[in-house]
């Protein structure tokens, strides 16, 4: 399969938005897990609503909410422009800030599912040892919650491969800046002549989506094993 030079480019640009989307999100798709799985507090039930909001609600609509957050006239996009220089609308950056919205609940549901597994007695004894809730949390808690982290991790950075609706209603569809896979099949399907074109992307975004997915089964598992919880 022979690609152009502006589909090579579209495949770059999506792995490279799908990694930033998910370094991005992990450390605090990490906490609002732990804070959720362990906190007890008025207002769980609303902020556990509000972190899978993304999950529910159309992607053009999250894309629009970033736009008028982020955006040039937007309270803090204002800011971070006036600021620092700082602009995301229409840019890359902006493109992986989208992504990582729409994938930041398929990091919380596994990191949360994780850490129900986990027994609170090795916890209880390390508090006992002395440890602190820091210490604890990232000589016990973390350990066993890495399975979960690496897998909802990758299926993150699957998912941010094909992320569209966001994407194309907060940083538009530049190619070079913004145009990711999703975004250059959806150009491909509206130039005449472009079936084919938009048939080798779609197989490049198939084979990369059923490729994250396995290695997300597979590492979790495999790290798992590594930590004696699960047979190989």
């Amino acid at each position: 399969m022979v690609l152009s030079p502006e589909e090579w480019e579209a495949v770059r640009l999506s792995l490279s938005v799908a990694l930033r989307s998910v370094l991005f999100g992990l450390p605090p798709a990490v906490l609002a897990a732990w804070v959720l799985a362990r906190g007890r507090f008025p207002g769980r039930s609303l902020l556990d609503a509000l972190v899978h909001l993304p999950l529910v609600m159309p992607p053009v609509v999250v894309g629009w909410l970033l736009l008028v957050t982020f955006g040039l006239r937007g309270p803090v996009g204002a800011l971070l422009n006036d600021w620092f220089g700082v602009r995301l609308v229409f840019t890359t950056a902006g493109a992986s800030l989208a992504t990582a919205v729409m994938s930041f609940p398929l990091i919380v549901r596994a990191v949360r599912l994780s850490l129900d597994t986990v027994d609170p007695g090795l916890e209880a004894a390390a508090r006992t040892l002395g440890a602190g809730p820091l210490d604890r949390f990232a000589t016990v808690t973390l350990p066993l919650i890495a399975p979960g982290i690496l897998s909802g991790a990758i299926t993150a950075f699957a998912a941010g491969l094909g992320e569209f609706g966001a994407v194309i209603t907060f940083a538009s569809n530049i190619p070079g800046e913004t145009q990711t896979l999703p975004l250059a099949i959806y150009a491909a399907t509206q130039t005449p002549g472009g079936e084919a074109t938009a048939a080798r992307l779609a197989a490049i975004s198939l084979a990369l989506a059923v490729a994250g997915l396995l290695l997300a089964e597979l590492a979790g598992r495999r790290l798992a094993a590594a930590l004696g919880r699960l047979p190989r």
